[in-house]
């Protein structure tokens, strides 16, 4: 069995299959791990996150901020926005049961085995490992739960800006979904700064890119969400696999064993 993880698809299908294509991907002997953003912005987000969902146990996904916009319109009260391409799934038959397939799915995913976690935008310097999978769970198990509009009613936002252990309810489910989903540049006291999403270079004055504060611990990071680094973290144990495939760069995959990656054109 091989193990890929792959970068932001957002509704790529047809360029998912291409790089799926180019190791011979197979669900019965394979598994895709997908840091987030299935859907959104491309072409076939429904095709995509049909063919995910169809992958069953042979798929490791955790969601990222796009995909969590899905679940903000189906069950928050939200309204797409103007470059959405999620009418599609909200009128498919089927998208109960794909919204419901959503809901179940991670925050992070930590292998013990591999000292590897994998969260659409990463692991913020201020949590251990053990801490961010608690966290994780905490609101995984929110939107999960029967008060899960409630929660996408209410989870936009940039405040609090900065994680306390005191925080409770939506205050303390909103700055975690940040974490997990939006982060970018963080200052060292764990603030983040939610706006800039430009290159590493083009950091805010007191804030950072989060892979540049040390850890006390050697995990490895797999992560997408930010495009704009093109995959180059200057680190070979934080490895951002976005390089902008619905914006005509490329889709990004990697053997999780071997580190080789493989790349298709998305001009």
């Amino acid at each position: 069995m091989t193990d890929y993880a792959i970068g932001d698809i957002q509704g790529c299908y047809d360029r998912l299959r291409d790089v799926l294509a180019k190791v011979d991907f197979s669900p019965s002997r394979d598994r895709l791990w997908v840091a987030g953003d299935l859907i959104n912005r491309g072409p076939s987000s429904l095709e995509t996150l049909r063919y995910i969902k169809s992958l069953g146990s042979s798929a490791v996904v955790v969601l990222g901020n796009h995909d969590l916009h899905l679940l903000a319109v189906a069950l928050g009260g939200h309204s797409p926005k103007k470059k959405d391409t999620l009418h599609d799934i909200l009128e498919a038959p089927d998208h109960e049961q794909l919204i419901h397939w959503l809901r179940q799915q991670h925050l992070c995913v930590h292998d013990a085995g591999r000292n590897l976690l994998m969260a659409h935008a990463g692991l913020p310097h201020i949590w251990s490992v053990e801490q961010a999978v608690a966290c994780a769970r905490e609101v995984e198990a929110v939107i999960r739960g029967d008060n899960a509009g409630e929660y996408f009613s209410q989870m936009y936002g940039n405040q609090p800006e900065r994680w306390c252990d005191t925080l409770t309810g939506m205050d303390r489910w909103r700055v975690i979904t940040n974490y997990f989903t939006r982060m970018r540049f963080i200052a060292q006291d764990g603030s983040l700064e939610l706006a800039t999403k430009e290159a590493a270079a083009n950091a805010p004055e007191g804030f950072a890119p989060w892979f540049t504060y040390p850890r006390k611990d050697d995990v490895t990071v797999v992560f997408g969400h930010w495009a704009a680094l093109e995959g180059k973290t200057g680190s070979e144990r934080f490895i951002g696999l976005d390089t902008g495939c619905v914006w005509g760069g490329a889709l990004t995959m990697m053997n999780l064993d071997t580190g080789e990656k493989i790349h298709c054109d998305c001009s």
